[in-house]
C-alpha cells in the first residue's frame, strides 16, 4: 500500500485503498484531495467545482462507500446524472470501489426495461444512480422511496441545467428526507445552481479546483461514422495511410483487446494486446517493447493503460467509443504531447452519435467529422513511401552485395523492366486493392430529428395493423410515450420512424434480440426502403459505398467535412 499513501492520509479504510489500487490508482487527484477528508472529517455538504475528466467520481464515491452500513433494507443514497450514458458509468465505477463491501448499486435511466428496474428494486438496493426522469417515474410508481436516503448527489449539475432538468431535480428533492448530505459536483457553478445549493443545503463547503485545458492543444481530433462490421477494415486503412503509425488503440472489454490485437497480427502488423487479465510481468515486457517501438500498435481497455506515459505517439484511436468524457480526455491526452502534432481518431456508430455530441460538448472537444480514406489513396501512400525508400538509398550508396547482381540484369534487360519486376516481387501483396475490403456507406438516419427503423416482424407474426405493432412496442420497452410514426407492416418485416433519441433508445433494448441471425431492431437502409416498395416482401442488405477523399488542402489524411 506504499504508493497509495497519499489516498491513505485522507483517511480512506483498507477495504478502499485494496479497490483503488486494483484500479491502478495511485496518488489522488486535486478535487479527491479536498473532498475526501472533508467529507469523511465533518458533517456539512459540500460543492465540487472541477473539470470533467478530474476524478470527482471517486471523490464523492469513495466517502459514501465508507459511510453507508450493509444490508441496511432502504436506499441509503442516489446519484443524478444527465445522461444514461454516465448513470451507467458512475454505477460502474462505484461498484469498483466497494471492495469486499456487500453493497447494492444499480443504475436506473430511460430505455432500460421498466420491468428489469422494479425487479432490482424490489431485491433491495444501497444505492441508485439514475437520470432525473426515469427516477420521477419510480417515485410516481412508488417503487423507489428516498425519504431514508442519508446522502444525495448531484453530478453534471451544470449539464443537468443545460438540458432543462432543474424542475425535476427540485422535485426529486422534494421526494426526500430532511436529514441528509448533498452533494453537487459541476465544471462550473451557474446562478439557477447555486439558487438551488443555498435552498436546500444547510452549512456548505465550496471546494474549487484551478480550471485546466482538458484536452491537448496538440491534438487534432477527428471521428468516423462507422458500421461495428467495417471498423477492422477502417483502422487498417488508418494505419497504411500514416509514414509511421505508433500509437494505442482503445477497446471497451478485455476480450475485444485480444481479438483486435490477434487480428491485427493476422494482416501483418505489429501489434499486442493489454487488459487486466495480464500479469504484471507480463505488462512490463510488452509495455518496454513498445516504448522500444518493436510494437507499434497497442490494444488496451481504459483501465489497463492506467499509467502509460510515451511522448512519441502519433495516434490514439477510440476504436470502441469511451462511456464518458473522462475516459475520453484520458485517452487522447496520451498523443500530441512534447511538442509534436498527435491525432485522435474516435469510431462511432449510428447508434452512439447521442453519445458522441455529449462528449464532445462536455470535454469542450474540437472533434471533426472524417472520411475514411479510399483503398486507392491508401495504395498511392504504399508507393509514395517505397519510392522514397528507395530513393534514400540511391542517395546513401548503401547497396550491400546487391550492386553485383544488378549489374548482371543489367547486362541482360532493360532497366525499367527489372525494376518492375522487383518492384513486383518485393510489394505485390502491399500494392493489392484485393487486400482491402469494401466499407459499407453510412445508415439511413436524419440527425434533424428522425430515424427510420427496421423490424423484423409483420403480419405473419401478428402485426396485423400499425395499432398492434406500436402497442407491441410499447409493451416490451415500457415507453409509453413513443412518438411512432409512418408504420410500413409487410409479411415478415415492418419499417416505424421515430425521433432520433427515441429510435436510439429501442435499438439499446432490442440490441440482444435476434430474428434468425438478424438483429430483431436495426436502422433501416435505403436500399431496404426501396426494395421493400419496389419488390414487394424482399429483406436486401445491400447497401452503397460511400466515397471518401483526402483532404488535399490541408494535407492531412482525412478529409473533413
Amino acid at each position: 500500500m506504499e504508493k497509495l499513501a497519499k489516498f491513505k492520509a485522507l483517511g480512506l479504510s483498507d477495504s478502499t485503498l485494496k479497490a483503488l489500487k486494483k484500479k491502478g490508482f495511485e496518488e489522488p487527484t486535486p478535487i479527491q484531495e479536498k473532498v475526501i477528508p472533508l467529507f469523511l472529517k465533518g458533517e456539512c455538504d459540500i460543492i465540487g467545482q472541477a473539470q470533467t475528466g478530474t476524478g470527482k467520481t471517486t471523490a464523492f464515491g469513495a466517502p459514501i462507500i465508507e459511510r453507508i452500513p450493509e444490508k441496511s433494507g432502504e436506499v441509503q443514497a442516489i446519484v443524478l446524472t444527465p445522461t444514461r450514458e454516465l448513470a451507467i458509468q458512475v454505477s460502474d465505477e462505484l461498484n469498483s470501489l466497494k471492495g469486499d463491501k456487500k453493497l447494492h448499486i444499480v443504475p436506473i435511466y430511460g430505455g432500460q426495461s421498466m420491468t428489469q428496474q422494479l425487479r432490482m428494486l424490489r431485491s433491495g438496493v444501497d444505492i441508485v444512480v439514475g437520470t432525473p426522469g426515469r427516477v420521477i417515474d419510480h417515485l410516481q410508481r412508488k417503487s423507489l422511496n428516498l425519504e431514508h436516503i442519508a446522502y444525495f448527489v448531484l453530478d453534471e449539475a451544470d449539464e443537468m441545467l443545460n438540458m432543462g432538468f432543474i424542475d425535476d431535480i427540485k422535485e426529486i428533492l422534494r421526494a426526500t428526507g430532511p436529514e441528509k448530505r448533498m452533494l453537487f459536483f459541476s465544471a462550473t457553478m451557474p446562478k439557477p445552481i447555486l439558487g438551488i445549493a443555498k435552498r436546500y443545503m444547510k452549512n456548505y463547503e465550496h471546494v474549487a479546483i484551478e480550471k485546466e485545458e482538458l484536452v491537448a492543444s496538440l491534438t487534432e481530433q477527428i471521428y468516423f461514422e462507422v458500421r461495428e462490421a467495417d471498423k477492422f477494415e477502417a483502422l487498417c486503412r488508418i494505419i497504411d495511410i500514416e509514414d509511421e503509425f505508433y500509437g494505442l488503440v482503445f477497446c471497451r472489454t478485455k476480450n475485444d483487446t485480444t481479438q483486435l490485437a490477434q487480428k491485427l497480427g493476422d494482416r501483418g502488423y505489429i501489434a499486442d494486446a493489454l487488459n487486466g487479465d495480464i500479469s504484471q510481468n507480463e505488462r512490463e515486457k510488452i509495455l518496454n517493447r513498445f516504448r522500444k517501438q518493436k510494437i507499434n500498435i497497442l490494444v488496451a481497455t481504459d483501465v489497463a493503460a492506467r499509467g502509460i506515459d510515451i511522448m512519441d505517439l502519433t495516434h490514439v484511436i477510440n476504436y470502441s467509443l469511451p462511456q464518458d468524457p473522462e475516459s475520453y480526455v484520458h485517452r487522447i491526452g496520451r498523443t500530441g504531447r512534447a511538442g509534436k502534432q498527435g491525432t485522435a481518431i474516435t469510431f462511432v456508430t449510428s447508434t452512439e452519435y447521442r453519445r458522441l455530441t455529449y462528449i464532445k460538448k462536455t470535454s469542450n472537444s474540437e472533434m471533426k467529422r472524417g472520411r475514411i480514406p479510399e483503398i486507392k489513396d491508401v495504395i498511392k501512400a504504399k508507393r509514395a513511401r517505397v519510392k522514397a525508400e528507395i530513393e534514400d538509398t540511391i542517395k546513401t550508396e548503401e547497396y550491400g552485395d546487391c550492386l553485383e547482381m544488378s549489374e548482371k540484369l543489367l547486362d541482360e534487360y532493360p532497366a525499367e523492366k527489372i525494376l518492375a519486376a522487383l518492384l513486383k516481387c518485393a510489394f505485390k501483396e502491399k500494392f493489392d486493392e484485393s487486400m482491402y475490403a469494401e466499407i459499407s456507406g453510412s445508415s439511413y438516419v436524419d440527425r434533424k430529428g428522425k430515424t427510420r427503423l427496421f423490424i423484423a416482424m409483420g403480419k405473419a407474426e401478428g402485426m396485423a395493423n400499425p395499432n398492434r405493432l406500436c402497442e407491441f412496442i410499447k409493451e416490451e420497452t415500457g415507453e409509453n410515450d413513443l412518438k411512432i410514426r409512418d408504420v410500413e407492416i409487410f409479411p415478415h418485416f415492418s419499417f416505424v420512424t421515430l425521433p432520433f433519441t427515441q429510435a436510439e433508445t429501442l435499438l439499446e433494448i432490442f440490441k440482444n434480440k435476434k430474428r434468425g441471425r438478424k438483429p430483431f431492431v436495426e436502422i433501416a437502409q435505403k436500399s431496404k426502403r426501396r426494395n421493400s416498395r419496389n419488390a414487394g416482401d424482399t429483406h436486401d442488405n445491400t447497401r452503397s459505398n460511400t466515397s471518401y477523399t483526402r483532404d488535399r488542402t490541408t494535407k492531412r489524411r482525412y478529409a473533413s467535412y
